[in-house]
């Protein structure tokens, strides 16, 4: 048996080598790209060094949150004496990206009111920049759709050439994007009540391609490693969102579990295919709300039925018509989640949406591998849970 076992192993590290090498050479072959919110910064940087030292700059650096450089090309350099406007161009890479090409302006200027003492750097959106008509997003109502740690960027690489040249006073970046109106019309936004334009995006500042079937090949990899290393349950999640949650409130690094992204129905097949008895599905309701209408690719672009989910199963537990239309005219689920806790109904709904939702998993998963689930929400906490899942939880901590 041990004979075995070794050849067992042996098999499994060729596949995956072989997987792995594929993986690489489709790295290589794909260029990563920088987020809207990384082009807003560069060019406020850029913006605020010709207004303060008075001098052209055709380039500029900046650090991206993680950690790599970012160095485009200065465009449509505008100086005037208490401002100055230029543009970097967005470079998604070879990610699909509808924002490629666009013209991420910032314009740098004095405040009237400049306080030669203390340094402030004001952050807006003009033209091309959605607007926050609705609650639930990153940024309050009224708000430019400029997400915070893109606002962070920005601060600070301002703030770096503003030490730099010894400056104290009041700064305004107003970041617009011309052709963000049209673009918007092709995203999300304005569904999610994003008005007038396009959002500055991105958290680690960079866009990293990759194609789905290479996703598809990584996460047999993390599998095949597992069942290798004699594993018989695992953790899967779509990512790391909840990654706080998971640990302060069951001491699980989130981390360890397999990231399937938007591929749960992919997942669980290869889990089967590998071998696994069991498996533990963690996320949040943001994502895994689409399970229960059987949807198993839950990309925005596979289907997007987040609240029409939401507004039937608060039907279905018997919140009135009234319940429903809020949820419907709410833009994100953690939004939802804030109308059933004030409706005196949360737990009813997200119990059924939980029955729902491993309806599915189960009919996915067959009758040989067990699956659990365990949904949450940022500001909530855990939501519901499968009978089983703290126990498998345990199980995969030990």
């Amino acid at each position: 048996m041990q004979l075995l076992y070794a050849m067992h192993c042996c098999i499994r590290q060729v596949i995956i080598k072989e997987i792995s090498g594929e993986e690489r050479h489709l790295e290589e072959k794909l260029r990563n790209g920088f987020t809207t919110g990384s082009c807003a910064a560069a060019a406020a940087k850029a913006a605020c060094y010709m207004l303060l030292t008075g001098k052209n700059k055709e380039s500029i650096t900046i650090t991206t949150p993680k950690g790599i450089l970012f160095q485009p090309k200065v465009q449509d350099i505008e100086r005037k004496e208490k401002w100055v406007r230029c543009a970097v161009l967005k470079d998604g890479g070879d990610d699909p990206d509808i924002t490629s090409g666009a013209h991420i302006v910032a314009e740098v200027s004095f405040l009237k009111e400049q306080q030669e003492d203390e340094l402030r750097i004001l952050i807006d959106g003009g033209e091309g920049v959605g607007r926050v008509t609705k609650p639930g997003l990153d940024q309050p109502v009224g708000n430019a759709a400029i997400n915070h740690v893109p606002r962070e960027m920005i601060t600070r690489e301002v703030k770096e050439v503003c030490e730099v040249c010894d400056y104290h006073g009041a700064l305004q970046v107003m970041i617009r994007v011309p052709e963000g109106e049209k673009l918007a019309k092709s995203t999300f936004n304005p569904r999610l009540g994003i008005v007038g334009g396009i959002s500055i995006l991105g958290t680690s500042g960079i866009v990293e391609p990759m194609s789905a079937q290479a996703l598809k090949d990584t996460i047999a990899v993390e599998l095949w490693q597992k069942k290798a290393l004699g594993e018989q349950a695992v953790a899967v999640s779509p990512g790391n969102y909840g990654l706080d949650f998971m640990w302060c409130t069951y001491g699980y690094d989130l981390d360890r579990s397999v990231k399937c992204s938007n591929f749960i129905g992919d997942t669980i097949d290869m889990v089967r295919t590998c071998g696994f008895r069991a498996m533990l599905l963690t996320g949040h309701v943001g994502k895994l709300i689409k399970l229960s209408g059987g949807i198993m690719n839950t990309h925005s672009k596979e289907g997007d039925c987040r609240m029409e989910l939401l507004a039937a199963a608060a039907l279905y537990a018997g919140c009135d018509a009234t319940v429903a239309r809020n949820l419907l005219e709410a833009v994100t689920t953690e939004e939802g989640v804030r109308i059933l806790c004030e409706a005196g109904c949360l737990h009813q709904v997200m119990e059924r949406v939980m029955e729902r939702i491993l309806f599915y998993l189960r009919k996915r998963a067959g009758e040989n591998l067990q699956i659990e689930c365990m949904m949450y929400a940022t500001e909530y906490g855990l939501l519901a849970q499968s009978e089983g899942a703290e126990a498998l939880l345990q199980e995969l901590k030990g």
